[in-house]
């Protein structure tokens, strides 16, 4: 009966080094929460081009606020059309660079809310988010000090190039995103 036991085991070990071995590579999964009013054209790019050199696969999150005299699971009608749009456009970049893209959104009361549940239900290794600075779209500083106490890995924060300086020529505009209001 012993010897039953022992190759029970070995074949299960067995199994869960094929299945889990180190040959097994899991692929990455880079993190890119967002609101309508804080998609940053830069910061996706640099997302972008994060993911398509480390075989990444991007998760944008649509961070959605839902008012407090609503239900969490209320329906949001302009927001998930706003979040359609957005998402879609986000993809059809990522096909551009030949990223994987895993799409979601996540309701909370506010984008901090948001933000705590995408972290603590995605699965990721890096979060990519932008700065809201004179004016550039992205997270307050607030948000961004918050995430940086609470989420865990990696996390790179990015401005816009002009942001935060004075009497410098501004860089060549890009085109931007399209924001839709919530």
């Amino acid at each position: 009966m012993t010897t039953v036991w022992i190759i029970i085991i070995v074949v299960a070990l067995a199994f869960a080094l094929v299945r889990h071995g180190p040959d097994r590579k899991r692929t990455r999964r880079i993190l890119f929460p967002f609101v309508s009013s804080a998609l940053s054209s830069s910061a996706l790019e640099a997302a972008l081009r994060l993911a398509q050199a480390e075989d990444a696969t991007l998760v944008p999150v649509f961070l959605a606020r839902v008012p407090m005299n609503l239900p969490l699971q209320a329906p949001l009608p302009r927001q998930s059309e706003s979040a359609l749009m957005l998402l879609e456009t986000i993809e059809q970049r990522a096909a551009a660079h030949g990223v994987r893209v895993d799409a979601r959104v996540q309701r909370g009361r506010d984008n901090r809310h948001a933000l705590r549940e995408a972290i603590a239900f995605c699965t990721y290794d890096r979060i990519v988010i932008a700065a809201a600075i004179n004016g550039c779209p992205g997270f307050h500083a607030g948000d961004v000090a918050w995430l940086l106490e609470h989420a865990p890995g990696e996390i790179v924060v990015l401005r816009a190039s002009g942001a935060g300086r004075s009497g410098v020529a501004p860089a060549p505009e890009r085109p931007q995103l399209e924001a839709v209001a919530a």
